[in-house]
């Protein structure tokens, strides 16, 4: 019987191998590490995050009147809403008109709550502040305030800084807790940067996968403005804390604090 001859491989058939097989293990890691680690909820009609254990939504006149009592009872595979974060006031006057009854009905319903105020980069920022501090009374457990800054107006930076400081100096003064900054990514790279990387960062960053892309810490991220939640008619922003529930707790309002 003849012998089989052995098929022998080339130099250059080795490598080629040893290349396709580099690259189907490069592939499969970054496969691993970018896999979408999200959960799909029909009662809330949006992918969640994994691995956060606390949810919120935050909410303005666009939402209209809320049943807060229903948004605190729902709960799917355990994934409840735990905070709200509220719309109080924007620039030197305005006061959302829904805000009153949604800070009362929220804490009547047990839903940890905190008060925003939409930046105008062309107004006063100490004047916004009055503004905010005139319509929002925190309590111990509230969140401190929270500055929604996103937009310049056509202001220069240097300027939107200095008003967005002068906001922020003032509010904490008068409840003695620093205040969250909330913004998207972009705008936090492009004008805010590493001046305000001392507060607490609430960002807004959609379509991303296992967290928002931003090289400083934050605590509490926008993943989606798609949300359903029972109680409210009209879709809603949804948010996951960055933390356990010791960190959650020890960010709020302590009883020493609000005492004016």
């Amino acid at each position: 019987m003849a012998r089989k001859r052995r098929k022998k491989w080339s130099a250059k058939k080795i490598a080629t191998a040893l290349v396709i097989v580099c690259v189907i293990t490069a592939t499969w890691y970054i496969y691993k590490r970018e896999a979408p680690h999200y959960y799909r909820y029909k009662e809330f009609g949006i992918e969640i995050p994994a691995n956060y254990a606390i949810h919120g939504i935050d909410v303005s006149r666009y939402q209209s009147y809320i049943d807060w009592e229903e948004v605190k009872a729902m709960n799917v595979e355990d994934v409840q809403i735990g905070f709200a974060f509220i719309k109080a006031t924007e620039g030197v006057n305005n006061i959302d008109p829904y805000f009153k009854r949604n800070w009362r009905k929220a804490a009547d319903a047990k839903v940890i709550r905190g008060a925003y105020h939409f930046f105008i980069s062309t107004k006063s920022g100490r004047a916004q502040a009055k503004n905010f501090i005139r319509t929002v009374e925190l309590k111990p457990g509230d969140f401190p305030p929270v500055l929604d800054v996103e937009q310049t107006y056509g202001v220069p930076y240097s300027k939107v800084r200095k008003g967005v400081k002068e906001f922020l100096d003032t509010v904490e003064e008068y409840y003695c807790v620093r205040p969250i900054i909330y913004t998207n990514v972009d705008f936090y790279n492009r004008v805010l940067k590493e001046e305000f990387d001392e507060y607490p960062l609430w960002v807004a960053h959609y379509l991303q996968r296992n967290h928002p892309r931003i090289e400083r810490h934050w605590i509490f991220w926008q993943h989606s403005e798609e949300g359903r939640v029972n109680g409210i008619l009209s879709k809603v922003d949804f948010n996951v804390f960055n933390g356990d529930s010791t960190e959650f707790r020890n960010l709020l309002i302590p009883h020493t604090n609000i005492e004016n």
